[in-house]
């Protein structure tokens, strides 16, 4: 019954232990990085986290700034999906939407880098090189599985299109409030404070929000298991990293507004 339902929203899932895998991989791996987000275990390039204890007694690690690494991270999945217009042969709308969708996705992150966010101190290189090569590797993978469903019957429901104006909403909003962010504070002023305008005056973190919503888009282009596997994953990471986001401004601001909460406004 439950497959049966899902069969009409997803394509069937295709005979590829390497999609099987990744599928199962990026739910469980993204997940549990959320889970340890909320028992506080940050990632290293994170603001919350705090290596210190971490350096001492460890080999020395290369590092390069934060701007940098960022755009070394986003890159290679940017090339990703520019080189799949040239490799993989056209399949139709469906293809096309998804192509252009992730192209546009890196394309904002790269020039956000370059020209919205604000960066200080460093990245270790060798994160860098993970994290690169993570998002290269989800990107090859969701344009690779739709690939796969090519002669194969479409989903009954049909969800392209409303995933064109998810994906529209998500990273519109989300470049609008990342652009917010960087208007916070200026280059010489270190004082903590909370980000206003937008969605800021319900929830601490939207630009997650409307990270997930932009995800989800993609997944509704794609409508392939290992897009809503990797969306179901990366919304389970946001939700830990938002809930981080907020503690960690309640422990900074005596002032912090209880009303706000971590990513999802009046929920959570």
């Amino acid at each position: 019954m439950l497959t049966s339902t899902l069969l009409r929203f997803i394509f069937p899932p295709p005979s590829s232990l390497f999609i099987t895998v990744m599928s199962v991989f990026s739910f469980t791996s993204t997940a549990y990085l959320g889970f340890s987000e909320l028992r506080g275990k940050h990632a290293p390039y994170s603001k919350f986290w705090n290596g210190s204890s971490t350096k001492s007694g460890t080999r020395k690690q290369t590092e390069v700034s934060s701007r940098k690494g960022m755009l070394f991270s986003y890159t290679p999945a940017f090339l990703a999906c520019l080189t799949s217009f040239v490799l993989l042969a056209p399949q139709g709308t469906r293809f096309l939407l998804l192509r252009s969708a992730l192209t546009l996705h890196f394309f904002k992150r790269i020039f956000e880098v370059l020209f919205v966010h604000k960066y200080s101190g460093g990245m270790v290189l060798d994160l860098v090189i993970l994290i690169s090569l993570s998002y290269f590797t989800i990107t090859a993978t969701i344009i690779y599985s739709l690939h796969l469903t090519q002669g194969i019957s479409e989903p009954p429901v049909d969800l392209k299109y409303p995933g064109v104006l998810l994906f529209l909403i998500g990273i519109g909003g989300n470049f609008y409030h990342h652009y917010l962010l960087s208007k916070l504070r200026g280059k010489s002023d270190k004082e903590y404070r909370v980000p206003k305008g937008g969605l800021f005056c319900l929830v601490i973190c939207p630009h997650y929000l409307f990270e997930i919503i932009g995800f989800l888009g993609i997944s509704c282009i794609s409508q392939t298991l290992y897009a809503f596997s990797f969306t179901l994953g990366s919304a389970l990471y946001l939700m830990g990293r938002s809930y981080a986001t907020r503690r960690w401004y309640l422990s900074k601001l005596e002032d912090f507004p209880q009303h706000l909460k971590a990513l999802i406004p009046y929920v959570f």
